[in-house]
């Protein structure tokens, strides 16, 4: 059995999501006034004693979706159910019964296994007597709560876990799996349409999101974990983003926020386009997103099948005409729907994801500077002459590069991005992100003196930690990691 799943089910605008976020102490779904916000199944791996079970959240029963997608939501309602190890049964108990809770009674009644009626929105001890009449519905244990007014949390839990199936041999094993942290979090970003929910579902190897030629379809961030050559993954679905001017309500706000929220969290960004459509500015939007979060990214170019004359080279031009400011990041074409060249796109994010954690030593990279240096100095500017001293990495994910100089303010953009360009080329960065920051050190006369030394030594092509001994340097004056601290 492994790790038991709990589906939380019944008609809309019960609090169904309310009660997944309130259970997971963290937002994992989306919750709206409008009805039918939640539409594939959201999940969230809880630990509660020495129990593990995977909660599973699910589209309303009953209603007609206004995007023509019922037909779909229901399928995605089914799934849950037929996986689910343990049915939680939500109603409102302000509300009383409704033909659509008796008509989610009915499906379920068909189903044998252990069930949980849960009446939410009860508010005060009254509405806990109030909800006897619940018990028609349904002939198993009922528990009363109130996301809202945070009552009887424990009560749940407590009856979640007297009601799961007896654990076996491999819960315990297979929960603790799923608490590891996965080898690579990918964030699935891209304009609505790209084909990111078919992307995943190849991933998953099964019907994991709803996929439809809808706009929109995808409302919520959905973490999909998945195995390949033995190794835990999570792929990150996200809502397609449209221009914000068309945003059509809040849910859809909301799914743009989450998207760059889930660019954020995530070790590697997968930016998909169609191989069919024109570079629009949401796809420039987006990845402006990345850019300024400096995440590694790989540019998909999906539905690779349906380009005639499909050419990568002119696809690559036409990129990098648009992004030039990103011409470090690799392309890669993929067809989802049939799964070309998916496990060479895993493997070329983690390859790039390995970049981003590379740490550099110290003097390997202080002589790639003093080459870069040698080749082109530094212009003078304001009649002073800018001295490059040395250079640390201070951080990785993304490479973060330090570089101790005279005078920050003597530098300029254009001596910045030909020191980025020799750093990419000649150290092992070469499709990441690198972020570069020059300090001015700040000394007295005698200690200025002494730099400009140690400036002058390292034109004359020495290494930097040779220098200590010449410059005589006090043990209060020697440079610590604290000193390229940002």
């Amino acid at each position: 059995m492994s790790v038991p799943k709990v589906a939380i089910v019944g008609r809309p605008n019960v609090g169904k999501s309310s009660i997944m976020n309130w259970l997971a102490h963290k937002r994992v779904s989306v919750v709206d006034p409008m009805a039918g916000v939640t539409r594939d199944r959201v999940t969230y791996l809880m630990h509660v004693d020495d129990r593990y079970f995977e909660l599973v959240d699910t589209g309303g029963i009953g209603i007609v979706d206004v995007g023509e997608l019922t037909e779909e939501i229901d399928t995605q309602i089914r799934i849950g159910i037929e996986e689910a190890d343990m049915i939680l049964f939500v109603v409102e108990g302000s509300g009383g019964i409704t033909s659509l809770d008796e008509e989610v009674s009915r499906r379920l009644r068909k189903i044998d296994k252990p069930k949980l009626l849960v009446v939410n929105k009860c508010d005060s001890p009254k509405l806990d007597r109030e909800a006897a009449e619940f018990y028609r519905l349904a002939d198993c244990p009922l528990v009363t709560v109130s996301v809202k007014g945070n009552r009887n949390q424990d009560d749940l839990l407590k009856a979640i876990l007297n009601n799961l199936p007896e654990p076996d041999d491999t819960e315990a094993e297979q929960g603790e799996d799923l608490e590891v942290e996965p080898e690579l979090k990918l964030a699935i970003v891209g304009r609505r349409n790209v084909g990111k929910s078919t992307f995943i579902n190849q991933l998953a190897e099964t019907e994991r999101v709803i996929v439809s030629e809808i706009p929109g379809t995808t409302r919520d961030s959905i973490d999909v974990r998945f195995q390949m050559d033995s190794k835990s993954f999570v792929a990150i679905d996200t809502p397609g983003v449209r221009k914000r001017k068309s945003l059509a309500n809040t849910v859809e706000w909301y799914g743009l926020v989450r998207a760059k929220r889930s660019i954020r969290r995530a070790n590697v960004s997968l930016m998909f386009f169609d191989c069919m459509e024109t570079i629009s500015r949401v796809d420039k939007q987006l990845v402006s997103e990345i850019h300024d979060e400096c995440k590694p990214c790989i540019f998909v170019v999906n539905k690779w099948d349906l380009a005639a004359d499909a050419d990568i080279s002119k696809w690559a031009d036409y990129l990098f005409k648009n992004f030039a400011h990103m011409r470090h990041v690799p392309i890669a074409v993929i067809t989802a729907k049939t799964g070309r060249n998916v496990k060479k796109l895993i493997n070329l994010a983690q390859s790039i994801y390995k970049q981003a954690r590379t740490r550099v030593p110290t003097g390997h990279l202080n002589r790639v500077l003093r080459a870069a240096v040698k080749n082109w100095p530094p212009p003078m500017r304001q009649n002073r002459t800018p001295r490059i001293l040395f250079a640390t990495q201070v951080a990785t994910e993304p490479p973060t590069i330090v570089i101790k100089c005279n005078a920050a303010e003597l530098f300029d953009e254009d001596y910045k991005r030909y020191l980025l360009g020799v750093f990419r080329e000649q150290l092992p960065f070469k499709e990441v992100p690198i972020k570069l920051y020059f300090r001015s050190k700040d000394m007295d006369p005698d200690q200025a003196e002494r730099e400009e030394a140690r400036a002058r030594a390292v034109e004359q092509g020495r290494d930097p930690e040779e220098f200590e001994d010449d410059m005589e340097l006090d043990d209060d004056e020697s440079l610590t990691e604290a000193d390229f601290e940002e």
